[in-house]
């Protein structure tokens, strides 16, 4: 693939394994809200460091539509229709190598959160989505499924706003997205890791008008008074190598 041969842009090198899936992520709205690393801490595993920019860390809200899942040997047919995701993810280093740390994902599609949910070990939670775009705006609603007095939601609208660029190395922008693996836990103990590869990621700046957000109510974190980063994304197609449990150097 011609994606594997553009690769000088990584902070490593390309993993030595073969990818396992491709998928194609589109039309993303970045939130992020500067939060203390201490308030972090409780829902981070232990031997995971939190990551910090500026002394700050960081929270963040992800909507995208996943256009397709296509496994690796297999005919260039997407295993899944289109749907929408959104995900709540903050920013850790393992052994000094960055990378995202996922604490909720909230999405429709079955296999996610049943088949995803185990193979990585990641919090996928079954929810009601809607998203469509309309002009050059997008509207998303997301309703968590679940016996709750008050159901976990996220309603808003995004617009991109600027020309397109590409974040430049040691900026904010950059550190908030040029990640290339997620560690995940299901118990707090063992960490897993799985690399990731696309292209530098294609940001524009955004408005966005979040009507409601309770995606950090399970965590206690109140960020009402802050106003948070908005970014869009066009999109990029993405290799995803296995899930591998860490060897961790105490």
């Amino acid at each position: 693939m011609n994606l594997l041969h553009d690769y000088s842009h990584r902070p490593w090198p390309l993993p030595s394994k073969k990818w396992i899936m491709r998928q194609t992520w589109s039309n993303l709205l970045f939130l992020h809200w500067p939060i203390p690393a201490e308030s972090l801490r409780p829902y981070i595993p232990s031997s995971l460091q939190i990551d910090t920019f500026n002394q700050s860390a960081w929270l963040g809200v992800v909507v995208f539509v996943m256009d397709g899942i296509y496994a690796r040997g297999l005919p260039p047919v997407s295993l899944t229709p289109k749907f929408p995701e959104i995900n709540v993810r903050t920013y850790v280093q393992c052994d000094g190598k960055p990378g995202v740390f996922f604490m909720s994902l909230d999405v429709e599609d079955w296999a996610s959160f049943t088949i995803a949910k185990r193979w990585f070990h990641l919090p996928y939670h079954p929810a009601q989505l809607s998203f469509q775009k309309k002009g050059q705006t997008f509207y998303c609603e997301s309703i968590r499924k679940g016996k709750t007095n008050a159901p976990i939601r996220f309603s808003g609208t995004y617009t991109p706003l600027s020309p397109v660029y590409l974040p430049e190395k040691e900026t904010l922008d950059y550190w908030l997205t040029e990640r290339y693996c997620l560690y995940s836990s299901d118990n707090g103990t063992d960490i897993y890791c799985s690399e990731i590869h696309h292209r530098p990621w294609p940001l524009q700046q955004a408005a966005a008008d979040i009507c409601i957000n309770t995606l950090f109510t399970p965590f206690r974190f109140d960020l009402t008074d802050i106003k948070p980063l908005a970014h869009f994304s066009k999109g990029v197609d993405t290799l995803i190598w296995n899930i591998q449990k860490m060897r961790l150097h105490v």
